[in-house]
């Protein structure tokens, strides 16, 4: 009875199977600790959204706050208003009149895409 040889597989081959093998069982080996890490790293960030979304809820209702109490003693509140802002080109040079031109110009905002922070002052607000 002639048993039938199996065909050789190639050196190459075998090897490159062996370290896939290998690298799948590291990477199962190694998941759990990955797993735990981006759980605990989820859990972190939704705790400093809600810090955030608090923060924000707590300034708004400061606001209304204000703005009641000065009604009441018929008074008036002026909210701050922003003192930076960050302003981006998004228009290239086509259609561009000359005074919105020279604006760009004086923000340094030659390229498209590109970007500033500008101090809010009358003379800024004003450009």
């Amino acid at each position: 009875p002639s048993a039938k040889k199996q065909p050789s597989v190639p050196e190459t081959l075998r090897k490159k199977r062996a370290s896939a093998k290998a690298r799948l069982a590291a990477r199962a080996k190694r998941q759990p600790l990955v797993r735990k890490r981006q759980v605990a790293r989820r859990k972190l960030i939704f705790k400093r959204a809600e810090c955030y979304a608090k923060e924000y809820q707590q300034k708004e209702t400061e606001l209304v706050r204000r703005l009641r109490e000065a009604k009441k003693a018929k008074n008036y509140f002026v909210p701050d208003e922003p003192r930076l802002a960050f302003v981006i080109r998004i228009r290239g040079i086509n259609g561009v009149s000359p005074k919105v031109r020279k604006v760009l110009q004086l923000l340094r905002l030659r390229q498209i895409h590109n970007g500033v922070f500008v101090r809010l002052n009358k003379a800024s607000l004003n450009l």
